[in-house]
């Protein structure tokens, strides 16, 4: 299954390690690909919705950002499909653009061995969320400042009610926005798997 949109506390930055990637990758394929990789850089920064991951836009428009013709247009977005990068969601309808997603885990997985051209770290963050059907999120381990509180866990002793405890207590806002809605599955080995109720 395609992963089509970017969610969670990291999502801006993901963002732009995914643009990273694109591009790292591309400077080193032939010219041709270089050009068809930047025009299609300049039309996701330009015009793709990264919260509903949907990229809305006419061919005309399309080739007026390229400074191309419709032709040429047709061309490139076929190459782009062929690629696997972009999907049709919706053709062209009278008075309606086409809709296009982006596949991001195909995206990732042609990107992949120009992640450690980046560095280091760049290749570590890439990695850690490129699992096969999963997005893990690491969670920081308690630190001295954690130590000497206590906290109440009503769910349990699990370590996912821990871990909870510990979210709620660091920052309240962020852990009902983001943590309050995930509840824990058994995973496999000591890792709990932890499901949350949309994207």
């Amino acid at each position: 299954m395609q992963a089509r949109t970017l969610g969670g506390p990291n999502a801006l930055s993901m963002k732009y390690d995914l643009l990273t990637a694109i591009g790292c990758y591309a400077l080193a394929q032939p010219s041709g690909i270089q050009r068809l990789v930047l025009r299609f850089l300049t039309l996701i920064t330009a015009r793709y919705n990264w919260r509903y991951g949907v990229l809305r836009v006419g061919q005309r428009e399309i080739a007026r950002l390229w400074s191309v013709d419709e032709r040429t247009v047709k061309r490139e977005m076929s190459k782009l499909r062929a690629l696997g990068w972009i999907t049709l969601e919706s053709p062209a309808r009278r008075g309606r653009v086409a809709s296009y997603a982006l596949d991001l885990t195909t995206i990732r997985a042609t990107t992949r061995d120009a992640w450690p051209r980046v560095g280091e770290d760049f290749d570590s963050r890439m990695t850690a969320i490129t699992g096969p059907s999963a997005t893990i999120v690491p969670f920081p381990g308690p630190g001295p400042a954690h130590e000497a509180q206590t906290f109440d866990h009503p769910d349990g002793d699990d370590p996912w009610s821990v871990a909870r405890g510990l979210l709620r207590a660091e920052d309240p806002l962020v852990f009902a926005n983001w943590f309050e809605p995930l509840r824990s599955r058994a995973g496999e080995g000591e890792a709990p798997l932890l499901v949350a109720p949309n994207a």
